[in-house]
Order: C-alpha cells, then sequence, then structure tokens
C-alpha cells in the first residue's frame, strides 16, 4: 500500500504557542494511528520548525484530511502544509519479532 508524507511548516513562535491546541492534535493523531492511516509522526527539530507526518493508503485524502482538520492548521500554527507521494525502498517489510541475544556467560 502506498504511503504519503505530510510536512508541516510551522510559525516560529510555534512551540510557544502549541499548548492550547496539543492534547487535540495528538488525539487527532493517535485516531489516525489507531484506524492504521498514520504511521509515524514528530516535530522537526533543531529548529523547531515543522513536522512529518507518513501516512499509509490507497490515496493521499487521508493526510489531506489530517491536515484541514488538525487544529494547529485550523488555528495558524502551521503556515503551509503539503501532502507528497512517498517511495519507500527500504524499510518498508514486515519486521521479524525482537530476540534480544544473550552472551554465553548469561547462559
Amino acid at each position: 500500500m502506498p504511503y504519503y508524507a505530510l510536512f508541516y511548516e510551522a510559525l516560529d513562535d510555534f512551540i510557544a504557542r502549541r499548548g492550547t491546541y496539543r492534547d487535540q492534535h495528538l488525539r487527532q493523531a493517535r485516531e489516525a494511528h489507531a484506524r492504521g492511516e498514520l504511521v509515524l509522526a514528530g516535530a522537526l527539530a533543531d529548529p523547531a520548525d515543522g513536522a512529518l507526518l507518513v501516512f499509509q493508503g490507497e490515496s493521499a485524502a487521508a493526510a489531506e484530511a489530517f491536515a484541514q482538520q488538525d487544529p494547529y492548521v485550523k488555528n495558524g500554527l502551521i503556515t503551509k502544509w503539503k501532502v507528497r507521494p512517498w517511495t519507500v525502498v527500504v524499510g518498508n517489510e514486515p519486521r521479524p519479532p525482537y530476540i534480544e541475544k544473550r552472551s554465553a556467560e548469561s547462559a
């Protein structure tokens, strides 16, 4: 299934102003993740001037709807957003379960 990257550009004082809307934004992100639409999401750092959210679906519709409904966007904290198809070349195959490696001494 295709991936879509949602890029956010934020106000210079985004960190100082996000508090009022952060819980709503995170709730929306967690709900999209629980539905299987949102794969990964997080803020860019140094400087904290944007974010990257990765969606997976048949089209860009879920990513676009997320941005349009996001309280950060609705309240002007995100100055610009765009969705682009993302061609994943490495890392999108199922990962094997984690197996802890034990040293010979602890066996």
